[in-house]
C-alpha cells in the first residue's frame, strides 16, 4: 500500500464510480479495477460494494477513508512546503462572507495583486458555517468570517469588525413598527449565515415570529426585496449605505449584543502558512494604532 493507492482509493469514494475516478486520475477504468482489487488483497478485507450504479464503501473502508484523505492532504502540503522559498508565488485559495468581499476585500485584492502578481489568488464566497468546514476539511487555506469562532482545529485573529444594523423598507419608521407587523418576512442569506442566526434571536426576543425566510445568494437580491417592502434584513451598515442615500432603504440602529461583530480570518492550527497566505494577511491585517507621545 502506497499514497497514490490511497489516493485512487479516495477518488472512487468521492465519485462512486470507477470509470469517474479513472478519468480524474487520467487513467482508464482497467486499471483502477486492478488497483483497486490488488489495494483490499494487501490489507485483507474488501473497502468497496459493487453494484450495478456503481460502487460504494464497505464498514472497512469508511475507516481507512480519513487516513487516504488526511495523507493526500500532507503530501500536497508537503509539496507546497518544498517549493515556498519565501517568495509568495503559486495558488492561494480563501473563502470570505458575501457582505466582506464586497465591504473590505477591494483595495486588499487590488494592493495584494499588484505587489505578488506571481500567486493566482482565488476567492470563494459563501456562509460562516459553509467556510469554517471548507478550512477544517482542507479546501481552503482560510476564510473571512463571523467571529467568535471556537473550534480546536483553528485559530483566528480579528480583521474587521463592523455594526449591524436592521434594513426595512422607507414605509417603517422604527422598531416599533416592525412589531405592529403581520406575516413579518426576513430576506436573508442561506442557512449558516451567522448574520441570519442574529436576526432571527432579534425578533424572538422582541416575540416576533417569522413564517419561512426568503434566501437569496446577493447582497443586491437581498436589498432589492427589502426597498420593495418584501421583508427586513440585518447586515452591516455600511452595506446598506448606497441605498440609504438614494432613499430607497431605513436603517434602524440595534442594542450593541447584537450590533457589534468581528470579522475573524480563521485557518487550521496545524496547516503550514504559505509564503503568499502569510503576505495575504501582512496587508489585510488593520494598521497598528500609533500612539501620541505626551508632549
Amino acid at each position: 500500500m502506497d499514497a497514490s493507492d490511497l489516493r485512487l482509493m479516495e477518488a472512487v469514494a468521492r465519485h462512486g464510480s470507477m470509470n469517474r475516478a479513472a478519468a480524474e486520475l487520467n487513467t482508464v477504468q482497467s486499471n483502477v479495477t486492478a488497483r483497486l482489487r490488488t489495494l483490499e488483497e494487501h490489507i485483507g478485507v474488501p473497502l468497496f460494494e459493487r453494484h450495478s450504479r456503481g460502487v460504494t464503501l464497505t464498514a472497512a473502508g469508511r475507516r481507512l477513508l480519513p487516513y487516504a484523505v488526511r495523507i493526500g492532504q500532507l503530501l500536497q502540503e508537503a509539496r507546497t512546503v518544498a517549493r515556498d522559498d519565501g517568495t509568495p508565488q503559486g495558488r492561494l485559495t480563501i473563502g470570505t462572507l458575501e457582505t466582506t468581499a464586497a465591504l473590505r476585500l477591494p483595495p486588499i485584492l487590488s494592493a495584494y495583486a499588484q505587489v505578488y502578481p506571481n500567486v493566482s489568488l482565488i476567492v470563494t464566497t459563501g456562509t460562516t458555517c459553509g467556510l469554517i468546514a471548507d478550512v477544517i476539511d482542507h479546501r481552503l487555506e482560510g476564510a473571512f468570517v463571523a467571529g467568535p469562532v471556537q473550534h480546536g482545529d483553528l485559530v483566528t485573529e480579528t480583521v474587521f469588525r463592523e455594526e449591524l444594523v436592521l434594513i426595512t423598507a422607507t414605509s417603517v419608521r422604527s422598531l416599533a413598527d416592525i412589531d405592529r407587523m403581520r406575516d413579518l418576512k426576513t430576506i436573508v442569506f442561506r442557512i449558516g449565515c451567522s448574520y441570519r442566526q442574529r436576526l432571527d434571536a432579534f425578533l424572538a426576543r422582541r416575540g416576533l415570529k417569522t413564517p419561512q425566510p426568503l434566501e437569496f445568494g446577493s447582497l443586491d437580491a437581498i436589498l432589492g426585496c427589502v426597498a420593495a417592502g418584501i421583508g427586513v434584513t440585518l447586515l452591516p451598515k455600511a452595506v446598506a449605505a448606497a441605498a440609504r442615500r438614494d432613499g430607497r432603504v431605513t436603517i434602524h440602529a440595534l442594542p450593541p449584543d447584537v450590533a457589534r461583530v468581528d470579522t475573524v480570518f480563521a485557518r487550521r492550527r496545524d496547516a503550514y502558512e504559505s509564503s503568499a497566505l502569510a503576505a495575504f494577511l501582512s496587508i489585510a491585517r488593520p494598521a497598528p494604532a500609533r500612539s501620541v507621545a505626551a508632549e
